[in-house]
């Protein structure tokens, strides 16, 4: 998750994640994050943060692996050097879409800001573009929504159900 703004969108992905069997999330940039060990926020905006991610997590936010990392580009080298496909979960002219997509290797997913979703920059360091088709009159889902969409997508073609 990268600059997801709401610690509830924040917890929701952490549930689903978890329902889904991800092995590991990454909060980078401004995503409110639970209370790390050796976290250096001021405790009161860690706690404030952490109480609101588990009012949606209910609980996922200790079962599931995570870790917050400042650095979004380091952490996609890293990804990338160890056999990781990045996909950005985003609305491009160059995305693909969910439906027909079929991962051939692990895939590290991308979802970004509410408003204003992936910045380009960062759009460019992934190595593919997912957008989920959309139907009604509103041209994308909450952040928590589509994460959910696309990681079931992702989890059954990745694992075979």
């Amino acid at each position: 998750m990268h600059n997801v703004r709401s610690a509830h969108n924040v917890g929701s992905i952490f549930r689903s994640a978890d329902g889904l069997g991800v092995y590991r999330v990454y909060l980078t940039g401004y995503t409110p994050y639970p209370i790390a060990p050796n976290d250096k926020r001021l405790p009161h905006v860690a706690k404030r943060a952490a109480a609101q991610i588990a009012k949606t997590a209910l609980g996922a936010e200790k079962t599931l692996k995570w870790q917050h990392e400042n650095d979004i580009s380091r952490l996609i080298s890293k990804l990338k050097k160890d056999g990781y496909s990045i996909a950005a979960l985003e609305q491009t002219d160059q995305a693909v879409s969910l439906a027909k997509f079929k991962p051939t290797r692990d895939i590290a997913l991308i979802v970004g800001s509410e408003i204003g979703g992936i910045k380009p920059k960062l759009l460019k360091e992934a190595d593919i573009h997912l957008a989920i088709p959309m139907l009604g009159d509103k041209d994308s889902f909450n952040v928590a929504a589509a994460a959910a969409i696309a990681l079931y997508h992702l989890r059954w073609y990745n694992r075979g159900g």
